[in-house]
């Protein structure tokens, strides 16, 4: 007997909201942040670190595994205290057990120049942009190792003396230190330098900070031991004479999309900038030099590696040569295009609201992108827009993308989490983005074809995207490239986790969307809703634990008329989800029993996948064969997961040994919350 409709949304529902409850115990400690309880003399303590900024970890060298240390995450095993007194931070940053350090309100130090002495497995961080540490700084000593001091302002121990010999007062100073991450801070107005990285200290990363109106911006050396790697990405380095930084002796500097900016008519004037000293192998990319006197130097025994970067308006020496390395050895990264540089510096460097604050003023803080074809927005393109979103922000960015057809590829590279893009028309056709890439396309370079996942016109690699209120289109035309190899052609890939496209029209013929994962042994969850997918062959596939419901999926006739294809083609690893089709329709003009629900992708022919595919409480038209899983490149269907539940419509026929559906109770866990987890999409 049939489950009343009725009866199976109660279960659906009751499914749902234990995942709900799942969220929103994971929610609890951001209430527990909020209301934080009474601790110690004014301090203020949480009983868990609360949201994605007390998580965060390090990117660049700080990431590096190496010295006994796996990567840099600070204090995010330890519990979360809020400080306002000098007396309390003190207390916390020299404890020997983690925390995460929550500096609320302007801490004045005493005496003026006191260096706090930081111990390790620590983050210290700004609540907002009100945290600041005034007349003072911090030191990390011998040993000192997985320190993140993030979102401060730290400033003003200025002593009347521009190149002052006789205070030693810095805003960071580390002797020894390993696996340091210094991010989105404002340094500037110190006796002494803003940052020193001293005495072999190393796996260090300083991202996204803003350093300013000082006479020694940045030193890196104070040793004749070759043993310091450091990354520098990011940074805004304005109205300072030296040290931009000075790198003395680092075995390996790696800097990029920095902004180095001299104003003229200023009182303070460049004598140079990023400097190679002694025996120090530096890669410099992708950076901008506004205005600097002999922008870039190097000493004969060190070695400097320029590429990509932009000189506007300085003078004097400008430097290279040698060899160096290649840091993509060590760490991934992305570059951004160094003419947009001092835009998206400008626009992320510093502290932010969104770190160390609590979950509302988080969601609050949401900045958004306007994109125009015709000028009126901030960017003509889509990509533009992508490019101006700061690396690794814990905020979402919403890029707004008015009316109009934007024929252009677009990728949203994995540094940049927590992007929407939305068309702002009355409709999902109103805004298009659309491209003709194929598998067998040539690339512009010569350097080969494109290959099946490099055709997407739009392809995310970060995770927390979201899709809304758009179209994404491949346009090939398989009929006018009969000769060229390879007509798989992409529309949208998704290599990410938490993934959420909701009133979304995706549309090709071969291979219209690839929902993958950014690795094999990555979780990679996409939720597709509201929505429409077009397609004939394989065009809904890849190995992420995907959901489409209560969406529209359109079968489309091959390029020649005919009426064939393959709706499904995962490629699922054994111990994930494959793809679920819920509460949906498939329809499409094509012929009566010419298209199978899918077929098992053993990729690159192995033999570990699992694939997955399930089709529940979906009307399915005619088109569907009676017979609807076939075998793929050797593998049988039967050998996988395959199978339907409670499909209605004149393609859903009756359950036999070539048509498996689900019981009851395998149905009870194979309902959308299971493939979702703890994650609940939330329209942002």
């Amino acid at each position: 007997m049939r489950e009343p409709h009725s009866t199976y949304r109660s279960r659906y529902r009751s499914k749902y909201r234990k995942a709900c409850g799942r969220a929103l115990t994971g929610l609890l400690p951001l209430a527990l942040a909020a209301a934080v309880l009474s601790y110690g003399s004014g301090a203020e303590r949480a009983e868990a670190a609360p949201l994605a900024w007390a998580t965060d970890t390090a990117d660049g060298f700080a990431s590096v595994n190496s010295l006994g240390q796996n990567g840099t995450y600070g204090g995010r095993d330890g519990a979360t205290v809020t400080v306002r007194t000098q007396a309390d931070l003190e207390k916390y940053a020299t404890a020997a057990e983690p925390y995460v350090i929550v500096v609320a309100g302007a801490i004045s130090m005493s005496p003026v120049g006191k260096e706090i002495k930081v111990a390790s497995d620590k983050t210290i961080v700004g609540s907002g942009t009100s945290g600041q540490i005034v007349g003072g700084g911090f030191f990390l000593g011998t040993g000192v190792h997985n320190v993140i001091i993030r979102n401060l302002t730290v400033r003003d121990t200025y002593q009347g003396v521009w190149n002052d010999k006789d205070h030693d007062y810095d805003g960071i100073q580390m002797d020894g230190a390993h696996h340091v991450w210094i991010d989105h801070n404002d340094f500037r107005n110190m006796a002494d330098g803003l940052i020193d990285v001293r005495k072999d200290s190393t796996a260090v990363t300083v991202s996204w900070n803003e350093l300013s109106n000082n006479n020694k911006a940045f030193g890196i050396g104070w040793t004749e031991n070759v043993v310091t790697d450091i990354t520098l990405h990011h940074n805004w380095i304005r109205e300072t004479e030296q040290r931009n930084p000075s790198a003395d002796n680092c075995a390996h500097a790696h800097l990029y999309n920095n902004y180095l900016e001299d104003t003229a008519g200023t009182t303070v004037n460049s004598s140079y900038g990023n400097y190679s000293r002694g025996s120090t192998a530096m890669v410099l990319e992708n950076s901008y030099f506004q205005g600097f006197e002999n922008p870039v130097i190097k000493d004969s025994t060190a070695s400097l590696v320029q590429r990509g970067n932009v000189f506007s308006g300085t003078s004097g020496r400008n430097e290279s040569g040698g060899t160096a390395f290649d840091p993509k050895a060590y760490y991934p990264y992305s570059l951004d295009a160094a003419a947009n540089v001092p835009a998206v510096v400008k626009a992320g460097a510093g502290p932010r609201s969104t770190i160390g604050t609590t979950a509302a003023a988080h969601d609050a803080a949401a900045t958004t992108l306007t994109v125009a074809k015709d000028g009126t927005g901030q960017y003509t393109t889509v990509q533009a827009a992508v490019n101006a979103v700061p690396a690794n922000s814990s905020a979402r960015t919403v890029i707004a993308v008015a009316p109009g057809t934007y024929r252009e590829l677009v990728k949203v590279p994995s540094n940049k989490p927590h992007v929407t893009i939305q068309g702002t028309g009355p409709s999902r056709t109103s805004t298009v983005i659309v491209y003709n890439n194929a598998a067998g396309t040539q690339k512009p370079d010569g350097s080969g074809t494109y290959g099946t996942s490099g055709s997407a016109t739009v392809a995310v690699e970060a995770d927390d995207f979201q899709a809304r209120n758009l179209s994404i289109t491949n346009d090939f035309d398989e009929g006018a490239n009969q000769s060229l190899s390879g007509h798989q052609a992409v529309a949208l890939r998704t290599a990410a986790d938490k993934v959420f496209l909701d009133g979304v029209i995706v549309t090709g013929d071969q291979d219209t969307l690839l929902l993958d994962t950014a690795g094999k042994d990555k979780l990679g969850r996409v939720y597709m809703t509201n929505s429409y997918v077009l397609g004939n062959v394989d065009f809904i596939f890849g190995r992420a634990t995907a959901v489409v419901d209560k969406s529209v999926i359109t079968l489309r006739k091959r390029w020649d008329g005919s009426s064939a294809g393959y709706l499904t083609a995962p490629s699922t690893a054994a111990d994930r989800k494959g793809i679920l089709i819920a509460n949906s329709t498939v329809n499409g003009d094509v012929s009566s029993g010419s298209f199978y629900l899918g077929r098992p992708w053993h990729a690159g022919g192995d033999a570990t996948l699992d694939p997955q595919t399930t089709v529940r409480n979906t009307s399915l038209s005619a088109a569907i064969k009676s017979t609807p899983w076939t075998d793929m490149s050797g593998f049988s269907w039967k050998d996988d997961r395959f199978a339907e539940y409670r499909n209605s419509g004149a393609g859903a026929g009756s359950a036999s040994g070539d048509r498996p559906f689900l019981t009851d109770a395998q149905a009870a866990d194979q309902e959308v919350a299971d493939w979702l987890g703890d994650w609940v999409p939330t329209a942002s």
